[in-house]
């Protein structure tokens, strides 16, 4: 069984640009591959939307779909960074960051949280929904229906650097497809251990078929909260779940009972629940 386990040791950085000598590493790239897919797959789900609820013709459909995804965008992407690092500075490091403040700008070295993101993204919707109400035949369900297809891809895109940045590590197996990081990011002492990265980034990925069959095939999108709940059902089930195999990181909270980021995640997964069951009733279709 041992000649099974795989020793993992990749470069983090997949490159230098020349002349400043800065690096650009996997995660990086793998966060923008997440992000340029999604943005494409968004502009696609709001044209077939708009020609839906509106008697836009396709060419102004597709017009108006760029215009406002790229403004989307920039919201998701703020809220996801911004969300990210402060649920990773408030619900897993805050005494470390109470006494270095300055550190919770240093992105650059790590430290983002998903329970974080999504609260990120979700007032991010929300403020978006705000600036374009007027305009766009959308309720803030809508786009967070809209944006959960992506945002599974994302989350895989993520994981898949996590695990080549050797961090967010899986607790020890004598599984066969167990993996020997070479340098784990904590520093701890290399040893067969759960892929839990690639555990989440295969459950994400299989999740954003299955939205995306929903939406294409079976025209989920008419039936608001359905698709958003079935994420928050699927995406923190599935963490609760993983959450058994992952080292403890919290430096907040006892985790021999229940770890932190199973605890952040019922109340993803109960708002999955309602949006699955009372969507329709929440959302005002213009």
């Amino acid at each position: 069984m041992k000649l099974l386990w795989l020793y993992w040791n990749p470069p983090r950085e997949a490159f230098r640009i020349p002349y400043i000598d800065h690096p650009i590493l996997w995660y990086g790239i793998l966060f923008v591959i997440g992000f340029t897919v999604g943005y494409f797959l968004a502009i696609k789900i709001v044209q077939n939307e708009l020609l839906r609820k509106t008697k836009l013709s396709i060419a102004e459909a597709h017009k108006t779909s760029h215009h406002y995804v790229d403004r989307l965008l920039w919201f998701v992407t703020a809220g996801t960074i911004i969300g990210a690092r402060l649920g990773h500075v408030f619900f897993y490091e805050w005494p470390r960051y109470r006494e270095h403040w300055v550190d919770i700008f240093k992105v650059w070295e790590g430290g983002l949280a998903s329970h974080g993101g999504t609260l990120g993204v979700l007032i991010a919707l929300w403020l978006f929904h705000f600036t374009t109400k007027r305009y766009l035949p959308f309720s803030l369900l809508n786009w967070i229906d809209i944006v959960s297809i992506p945002t599974a891809f994302v989350g895989c895109c993520i994981r898949i650097g996590n695990f080549i940045n050797q961090e967010i590590l899986g607790t020890q197996t004598t599984l066969p497809w167990g993996v020997i990081f070479g340098n784990p990011a904590d520093g701890s002492v290399p040893e067969p251990r759960h892929p839990v990265q690639l555990y989440e980034s295969l459950t994400y990925f299989a999740t954003f078929i299955f939205l995306l069959i929903l939406w294409k095939k079976y025209h989920a999108l008419k039936r608001p909260g359905l698709v958003s709940g079935l994420f928050f059902i699927i995406v923190f089930g599935s963490r609760f779940i993983f959450e058994v195999w992952k080292q403890p990181m919290s430096l907040m909270l006892d985790e021999s009972f229940i770890q932190t980021g199973q605890l952040l995640s019922i109340p993803f997964i109960l708002l999955g629940v309602g949006l699955s069951a009372f969507g329709p009733k929440l959302s005002r279709e213009r």
